[in-house]
């Protein structure tokens, strides 16, 4: 799945569309203080958390579909109690 897909997916899921940041797919204004974000970064794709103001790199993968699975995996299937 790319990350217009992961954004309709988690959507669908019941993930809160603040949770999360997939770039140039699903981006807020003014930004949320803390959400999990995918962006192309190092050659590959980056996923990680956004707390209190830094962006805090979690993990790298080659493709944008292994990184879409990931967050995925973590947002939709593993939500915060």
């Amino acid at each position: 799945m790319d990350r217009y897909e992961l954004r309709t997916a988690l959507l669908a899921a019941g993930v809160s569309p603040d949770a999360f940041q997939l770039a140039d797919a699903h981006e807020y204004q003014p930004v949320p203080p803390d959400f999990w974000f995918l962006r192309p970064g190092d050659g590959g794709w980056e996923i990680g958390p956004y707390e209190r103001g830094r962006y805090r790199l979690w993990r790298r993968y080659a493709s944008e579909a292994e990184a879409a699975d990931a967050l995925f995996h973590i947002l939709a299937e593993h939500p915060a109690p």
